[in-house]
């Protein structure tokens, strides 16, 4: 290798290591970087539903729940189920619960990933409550729903075919500015008993799984 490709090579490196650290070090830039690269199992969001129910497939994946939370926010935060079995091509709901434990108002906000990565691909979410500013009053509990479905292409990924647990995860982070928008953001996502609307999400062809221990 030349003198000139070296350096370039390592220009290049740094340049990257920059925006990985960069990536980290801001939401808004870790979303931005995550969805573009699919890094750490980054989940494919769509707007729809499962494009067609008639192709479910036998196959059942068990998706299993995940929280965590960073240590200057106040909240207690966890999924409601701690699994569910899906079948592939199936929509599904599932909750997770965060609870204020501060005598103030507290707003947050949640990055998430998938493992294995390699099935991030393949778990598409049709809504959630990720990169969303969350507004919780002292003491409020919320239900914030995540509805989702596994992309029945998975069936003919033969990289796929040892894959039968899927774990999401979300990490809830403290908002920098307190004085945002986040109660709107959340209202426009929850109902006023904090609690996403089941018959809309009935009529989009989910219904919610709520089994199963918290």
């Amino acid at each position: 290798m030349s003198a000139r490709n070296r350096t370039t090579a390592f220009a290049l490196g740094g340049i990257a290591v920059a925006m990985v650290g960069a990536a980290y070090a801001s939401v808004p830039l870790y979303q931005l970087f995550c969805q573009v690269t699919g890094y750490g199992g980054t989940t494919q969001q769509t707007a729809e539903v499962a494009p067609d129910q008639t192709i479910v497939s036998d196959r059942v994946i068990t998706v299993r729940f995940n929280s965590d939370k960073a240590r200057d926010l106040n909240w207690r935060f966890k999924p409601v189920q701690r699994e569910i079995a899906v079948k592939v091509g199936e929509n599904a709901l599932a909750f997770y619960q965060a609870t204020n434990r501060s005598d103030g108002r507290l707003v947050g906000t949640s990055t998430y990933n998938v493992t294995p990565h390699k099935a991030g691909i393949y778990f598409n979410k049709v809504d959630c409550f990720c990169f969303t500013e969350q507004a919780l009053a002292p003491g409020q509990t919320v239900d914030m729903p995540v509805s989702f479905f596994v992309d029945p292409d998975i069936v003919n990924d033969p990289n796929m075919k040892d894959v039968h647990t899927i774990t999401l995860s979300y990490t809830f982070f403290k908002v920098k500015d307190q004085d945002g928008r986040g109660e709107a953001d959340r209202a426009a996502l929850l109902g006023p008993d904090g609690r996403q609307d089941q018959e809309i999400l009935a009529g989009a062809g989910m219904s919610a799984r709520r089994d199963g221990k918290s």
